[in-house]
């Protein structure tokens, strides 16, 4: 049995699995974890878009994902600071997994890319 598929049902099937791939790749599944637990733990002195402009991160001397001090750390740099905190930020290393601040390390540096 053949199956007739007009040219704009064929672009929307393609255009469809393509989308599906997409969300469904592993990258895109930590982008979403990422974004997930830095909304939950980091956006409150980090701000929504990681320019540490809230009350509390400009109360606490919070620094900027978009400086070049912390673009220009690594993400074992970054990871460190997330395990061990820095100043007054506190520790991460019993509040989240190492995936988790790995996932949080590259949606921190997608935020500046935007």
């Amino acid at each position: 049995m053949k199956l007739k598929m007009n040219w704009t049902a064929r672009v929307l099937l393609c255009l469809s699995l393509a989308a599906a791939v997409l969300l469904l790749s592993p990258a895109a599944q930590a982008q979403g974890g990422g974004e997930k637990t830095y909304k939950a733990k980091c956006a409150m002195c980090h701000g929504p878009d990681g320019t540490a402009s809230t009350p509390t991160g400009k109360a606490m001397k919070a620094l900027s994902f978009c400086s070049e001090e912390v673009k220009k750390e690594s993400d074992a740099q970054l990871t460190e600071i997330i395990v061990k905190g820095k100043n007054k930020m506190p520790s991460y290393d019993k509040k989240l997994t190492a995936a988790e601040i790995k996932e949080v390390v590259a949606y921190i540096r997608s935020l500046c890319k935007k």
